[in-house]
């Protein structure tokens, strides 16, 4: 029988766990990388910042982090969600919709009415998830250029 999954406010005692989800994807560790996040996320306190952790059975299994930004290219104030993770062994049962709803909502309680992110155009999962949460291409247009 599949735990009820709840949606929470990261806490300090989840960074071991976040490093562990995050490091399921990728091949370098960032342990350095998630201490600043969640020293400017989780011990901030500031509601424009939100920092969410699903939990089965009192177990992270899956995070969303975003922000409200205003600056940049002369954007209003929107939401911007610049990371996501659900562990693979439970994905495809709804935790990337349900955090991705709720931060929707904290987002637009902190007064926006837009989400933005963006995505790896290699990776097919997220682009996908994220096409079905809704998202479409914005009004602006990431240009980029490697430089030597």
């Amino acid at each position: 029988m599949n735990q009820q999954i709840t949606i929470e406010d990261a806490v300090q005692g989840d960074l071991e766990a976040v490093i562990a989800l995050d490091r399921a994807g990728l091949k370098e560790d960032k342990i350095g990388y998630w201490r600043g996040v969640f020293q400017r996320y989780v011990e901030s306190g500031r509601t424009d910042r939100v920092f969410l952790v699903a939990k089965q059975g009192g177990t992270p299994v899956g995070f969303i982090i975003g922000e409200v930004r205003a600056w940049e290219f002369g954007s209003p104030p929107c939401g911007w969600v610049f990371a996501l993770t659900v562990s693979p062994s439970v994905r495809e049962g709804g935790i990337g919709k349900k955090m991705f709803d709720e931060i929707c909502q904290r987002l637009k309680q902190a007064g926006v009415s837009t989400v933005r992110t963006m995505v790896d155009i290699d990776s097919k999962l997220t682009l996908s998830f994220f096409r079905g949460m809704g998202m479409r291409t914005g009004r602006y247009i990431e240009l980029e250029k490697q430089i030597d």
